[in-house]
This record gives structure tokens, C-alpha cells and sequence, in this order.
């Protein structure tokens, strides 16, 4: 079975009313949390909510995360780095590109000090790619940051909303192996995109996943109720050969409900994981 885990935040009640930020104060508890759920692994946030307060920021904070990851057995091995969203490459002026390309080498070498080994870098909602100049700005941008990236062994997973054809078009652009794609089940089926078609056309550069569910062209619900057709995907994930880890970015329970809710979800993922492998060798391998 391969490592299960969550996002930054999906394990304490949410903070303001963000369904996904940087918990400020309760990041230390959701390890034990997390421990609680039988999870592997946290997928830590960087964002403009937690600027200041986030302990990879300094060498101090980074010693007490790997500390209470190792008391509880919880890994942190990836990081979203949702400060690009609020501060979008696509839409800065010149200097605002030049402004992020710094912090985006400042991060790496934060994440290399953390011992996290890709960065997931969204590029949907504000943040997406909307046109060829975009798309050009995106890939100079990761082609002067691959060289410190790769010195950091640190993967660059994009997660974009574009369309197979386009995202594979990009990904020939940056044909590196330290950039692949991070697959997003809620994004896609919120798209109404096909993850069979879209494993058929970039499944070899798929180096992470984040499941959730979404209705098309709405927000995220509970999964199983809405459009992610997981049947269709799992069957795709298992032809592609697929090792990596899963993280949870589910709809958000009842405050206080947290910890059985992620029990639930991992529970979800796990049946559809033993669905693929069991089903026969032409349908899933």
C-alpha cells in the first residue's frame, strides 16, 4: 500500500473560515492528529496567511517540525506552495516575476533544510495559465529555477487547469525530470476533464496526487458525491504504473470531527486502491 496523507490544516478546525491555510497555531498538534489517522504523511503549506509564523521559515523551526515528525511517525515530504497563488507568476509585472523567482530559490533552500523532497507548485484558480505568454513566462521561470531545484533534489510538481494536450505541450517545454505533475482528482473532474485521457497523455510524468472530489464547475464536496469518477481513475493510475503518494485535500467535516473524518477518507482511498490492483490484468495493468 502506498504512503497516505493530508493536507497542512484538514486535521484542526479551520482558521477564519479558510478551508485550507497554514494553522498558525495548531500546527505542532496535527502530527498527533495525523498519528491518530493512521496517516503517513503531511503535506505542509507555505502561504501569505502563515508568512512570519511558519517554521521552515528559520533553521530553529525547522529542527521542532523534524522533531515532532519523528515523535509521531508523521513524515512531511512535500510542501504546497500556495504563496504563489495569492502572488501569481502569470500575472506579476517584471519585477514582481523577479521578486517571486528569488523567494521561489529561498524556498527551496528552506524545503531542502526540512528535508522535503517536492514542491508542488499550483498554477489554477488566480494563478492559472491563460495564455501563450503566460505559458512562456511560467516555463523561463522553471527553467531558471531547475538548476536550483536539481542541486536541492527537489521535485517541482505543477498543478494546472489546463487541458491534457496544453499540459503536455508545456511539459515538453521543461523537459526535466525534476518537473512532473501533480495530479488533482477534484481539479479535473471540477473541469470536467477525462482522467483516462489524461493519463494516457501525461500519466509518465505524474509524481504526486492530491484526491478530492468536486461537482463540475463547483466547489468540493465529500468524496464519492460528486463528478470525480474514481472508478475510471484508479483503473488509469494502475496502467500508468503509478508509486507514488496519495494526499488527502477532501471537503472539510464538522469542526471537531477532523480525525474520524480522515480516517473515513484514507479508508475511501484504500477501497479504490485494492479495487485496481484486484481487477483484471488487461483493465488495470
Amino acid at each position: 500500500m502506498p504512503r497516505i496523507g493530508i493536507m497542512q490544516g484538514r486535521l484542526a478546525p479551520p482558521t477564519h473560515g479558510r478551508i485550507q491555510c497554514f494553522p498558525r497555531g495548531q500546527w505542532q498538534d496535527e502530527f498527533a492528529y495525523a498519528e491518530a489517522a493512521g496517516l503517513d504523511l503531511i503535506e505542509w503549506i507555505y502561504d501569505l496567511h502563515g508568512a512570519g509564523a511558519n517554521p521552515i521559515e528559520t533553521d530553529a523551526g525547522v529542527r521542532s517540525m523534524l522533531a515532532v515528525s519523528r515523535t509521531h511517525g508523521v513524515s512531511v515530504l512535500s510542501l504546497c506552495a500556495d504563496y504563489y497563488m495569492e502572488r501569481p507568476f502569470t500575472t506579476a509585472d517584471e519585477g514582481g516575476v523577479q521578486e517571486l523567482e528569488r523567494h521561489l530559490l529561498w524556498l527551496l533552500t528552506r524545503c531542502e533544510r526540512a528535508g522535503i523532497e517536492r514542491i508542488v507548485l499550483p498554477f489554477v484558480d488566480a494563478s492559472r495559465i491563460q495564455n501563450d505568454l503566460q505559458r512562456e513566462r511560467v516555463t523561463r521561470i522553471l527553467d531558471r529555477a531547475l538548476p536550483f531545484a536539481e542541486a536541492s533534489g527537489i521535485e517541482l510538481h505543477l498543478e494546472t487547469s489546463l487541458p491534457p494536450a496544453d499540459f503536455v505541450a508545456l511539459l515538453r517545454k521543461i523537459d526535466s525530470p525534476w518537473v512532473k505533475v501533480n495530479y488533482d482528482s477534484g481539479n479535473s473532474s471540477s473541469l470536467g476533464y477525462d482522467p483516462a485521457r489524461e493519463f494516457a497523455a501525461y500519466g509518465d510524468r505524474v509524481g504526486s496526487i492530491h484526491i478530492k472530489d468536486r461537482v463540475r464547475g463547483g466547489g468540493t464536496v465529500p468524496l464519492g458525491l460528486g463528478d470525480a469518477d474514481f472508478a475510471r481513475l484508479f483503473q488509469a493510475i494502475c496502467r500508468s504504473g503509478y508509486a507514488g503518494d496519495y494526499i488527502l485535500q477532501v471537503a472539510r467535516p464538522q469542526a471537531g470531527d477532523e480525525v474520524p473524518w480522515a480516517r473515513q477518507n484514507k479508508s475511501f482511498l484504500c477501497e479504490w486502491l485494492k479495487a485496481a490492483q484486484s481487477a483484471p490484468y488487461e483493465v488495470c495493468c
